[in-house]
């Protein structure tokens, strides 16, 4: 069958052409991404086209403005290549050979075989898959929970981006929000640990360049010089993994040094002493021996940071992907609390202010959940569907708003479960990604101008309207509507399935919270966005003097909170309906050293010599974005960095073509021989389609998959490899595969 749909690519320009002289309707959007940013956005429309989508100016974090990944965002709705038909599968898994099916005969397959699979094996041979491709409250990774809920399925742990980020945070300052984003501004001093805001948090960067034209010193911890990097003042590249041992030992010279708040420690934190003893063990010696970092940088480091007020910390994601990155996490959380940071309005830390008052037992009711459902973390997904012994075996999958195949650890083992003939999977989708190849329906998805949906922030302090601006194309269906006629077909009745996408809107968010007291869904639809109830940036000091929400009330150097069984944040807990059994987390803050790790998850293989971190790209959202040609040509081919020794070692160049490789599988790319990384290390973004790559492979399947100790965050960027150059004979053309 065509895919391609070009009739509605020229109708929609021939459509743009004609009106463009006209004044267009305006209806407030918000950008659905997997992005701390969550723009507000206008949506232009004139006879039922969408001809523009631009940012805010409104909106004072976003201001109007929409980074590389949004920029087109009108035309994306309209790509040719769009799903927009239900489709079965015609030929062999991963053909691509799919045929056009009505929605009635695709619910009545899905409807049969479920109901035969429940008969046979019971409900948990079902596995709901959903995470990030949209971030919206109906339609986002949590849109199916309440419906596979009520069916009894196996529950999906989703932990795998910022579990272990939240658990850190939440074990330290509680489900606090942080520092305002946009006090920034008032900074002297702005400490960027493991992100590269310039590329995945760009709407943060002007209060930061504005804070640095006013003398501000910014900092950048990252083991390799990123966009972000080379704006700052300093770099200062530690090897992967390592960041705890240098977070405890800024601790222990700010303590040796009496560069501490006396004052802001005895009363408003706990366990200081327990927090003491252990980062005696780091000297700056010591951590120089671990992290690679000079000694007297480390110093000057600590000095500069202490004694520089206000200053601030942005923690990144990409710290926790390493065995010991949730402690580092941790430990990094302690340091605004030692100094007394918090007293200055522009001082102390933003990490992950997700906790904004969602009604999340009214939207995904983990009510529903039958006591002792199985628990499969979505991050170990490759052994999960290759696993003979696992009773009942997963023998349907449902996929939405993700593309495994892309993002998945060991993900080559993930496909020869996917290859399955007795797996029955359903992808829906926008387009047909890595992952929907191997479906045996694909469900046509909407993008976010053609539904009604809510997106809250986990970069600032703004909640944000989308509101439906177009009529979907084809028979594409938002998430929400997919679930409700799964739910109508199945016979479930309950008020959580019969109410429309606004009745549920209107209830999703908890108005009588004090966070949103005087705000109302009201005046979130005529305003397109709304301010949480905090001081404004000016004045906003929340942790002047303590107040955090932890059991204590204090900034807890060592936890009160229960980590027995393994402890996941409560608020993810409810988020994720499911439950980590990781072993238990120490209640102060540590680095495990290589000869003294017990536990084979927090041990480094060290078989091979380079370290492969993968970080965001640039132009791509995760894998989003990455089928469109010209965002390619905005990020370029698959490529990675490698320094001048390590390309000499290997007689790589500037440009070749290479294969990064390990046990697990390989992946090509374009050799880029830079300074930018330290000998030892190697970075290659992710997000790249493997269908479209050289090799066929994507970064993340050289990742091992497991569950890890820490919250159940894998460790992408604890990856081992070694890296050759390709003979022309074996390089694939890649432009015939686009």
């Amino acid at each position: 069958m065509a895919l391609k749909n070009t009739d509605y690519s020229v109708k929609y320009r021939r459509a743009e052409s004609s009106v463009l002289t006209e004044q267009p309707k305006v209806v407030f959007g918000a950008c659905p991404h997997d992005c701390p940013d969550g723009c507000s956005m206008l949506y232009k429309v004139k006879e039922g086209r969408l001809l523009k989508v631009n940012g805010n100016p409104d909106q004072p974090f976003t201001r109007g403005r929409l980074c590389v990944k949004l920029k087109d965002f009108a035309q994306h709705h309209y790509n040719p290549d769009r799903v927009l038909y239900p489709l079965r599968r015609s030929g062999p898994k991963g053909s691509g050979e799919f045929v056009r099916i009505s929605w009635d005969e695709a619910l009545d397959e899905i409807k049969q075989r479920w109901q035969k699979l429940i008969e046979d094996f019971g409900a948990e041979t079902i596995l709901p898959y959903g995470y990030a491709g949209n971030m919206g409250l109906l339609n986002g990774m949590n849109s199916g929970d309440a419906f596979f809920n009520k069916l009894g399925t196996t529950i999906s742990e989703k932990t795998f981006c910022g579990s272990s980020a939240v658990t850190s945070q939440l074990m330290t300052i509680g489900p606090a929000l942080g520092t305002d984003p946009e006090s920034f501004l008032q900074s002297k001093f702005i400490l960027i640990w493991g992100g590269n805001t310039v590329s995945t948090n760009s709407h943060l960067w002007p209060f930061i360049a504005s804070a640095q034209k006013d003398g501000a010193k910014v900092v950048v911890i990252d083991p390799y010089r990123s966009r972000t990097a080379k704006l700052a003042d300093w770099h200062i590249a530690p090897k992967p993994g390592t960041d705890g041992a240098l977070a405890l030992a800024l601790i222990n010279l700010i303590v040796e040094n009496d560069w501490l708040d006396q004052d802001y420690v005895d009363q408003y934190t706990q366990g200081f002493d327990d927090l003491k003893a252990v980062a005696a063990a780091f000297s700056a010696d010591k951590a120089e021996n671990i992290t690679g970092i000079k000694a007297e940088e480390i110093n000057r480091l600590a000095y500069e940071y202490a004694n520089t007020q206000p200053s601030v910390i942005r923690v990144g994601i990409g710290l926790e992907r390493h065995p010991n990155g949730g402690q580092a996490i941790r430990a990094i959380d302690c340091l605004p609390a030692l100094i007394g940071a918090w007293r200055h309005a522009g001082g102390g830390l933003l990490q992950m202010p997700v906790f904004v008052p969602v009604r999340g037992e009214f939207l995904s009711r983990p009510d529903w959940i039958k006591e002792d459902t199985r628990v499969v973390n979505l991050s170990n997904l490759a052994d999960t569907l290759t696993n003979d012994e696992l009773n009942p075996a997963i023998n349907a999958l449902f996929i939405w708003n993700a593309n495994p195949v892309s993002k998945l650890p060991n993900a080559n083992k993930a496909v020869e479960g996917l290859l399955r003939e007795d797996l029955f999977t359903v992808v829906s989708e926008q387009f047909i990604t890595d992952t929907a190849l191997y479906a045996d329906l694909i469900l046509p998805a909407t993008m976010a101008a053609e539904h009604n949906d809510i997106v809250t922030s986990w970069g600032h302090f703004y909640i944000t309207m989308n509101q439906k601006a177009i009529d979907p194309p084809g028979e594409t269906v938002s998430n929400f509507e997919l679930f409700q006629r799964l739910a109508e077909r199945f016979g479930f009745d309950d008020p959580r399935f019969t109410k429309t996408d606004k009745e549920i809107l209107a209830e999703a968010l908890d108005w009588d919270a004090p966070l949103l007291q005087g705000r109302s869904f009201k005046m979130l639809e005529e305003n397109g966005f709304i301010r949480i109830n905090v001081p404004e940036k000016s004045i906003s000091r929340p942790h002047a003097e303590g107040n955090f929400p932890t059991p204590s009330g204090k900034c807890e150097f060592r936890s009160s909170l229960d980590t027995s069984s393994g402890f996941v944040a409560p608020v993810l807990r409810q988020m994720l309906a499911g439950r980590q059994t990781g072993r238990p987390i120490d209640s102060v803050p540590n680095y495990i050293l290589d000869d003294q790790c017990q536990d084979k998850n927090e041990c480094s293989d060290k078989t091979l010599p380079l370290h492969l971190i993968s970080p965001k790209s640039h132009a791509f959202l995760n894998s989003q974005y990455a089928n469109e040609a010209h965002k390619l040509r905005k990020q370029e081919q698959q490529f990675v960095l490698i320094s001048p020794a390590d390309a000499d070692a290997r007689q790589i160049s500037e440009g070749d073509s290479v294969r990064i490789f390990n046990q697990l599988g390989e992946v090509g790319a374009n050799a880029r021989v830079t300074t930018d990384v330290s000998n030892g290390t190697v970075v290659a973004t992710f997000g790249y389609w493997p269908g479209r790559n050289l090799l066929n492979g994507s970064v993340n399947a050289l990742t091992k998959s497991q569950i890890p100790g820490f919250a159940g965050t894998p460790y992408y960027n604890d990856t081992l490899v070694e890296i050759e150059k390709l003979p022309k004979e074996a390089i694939r053309i890649r432009d015939k595969k686009q």
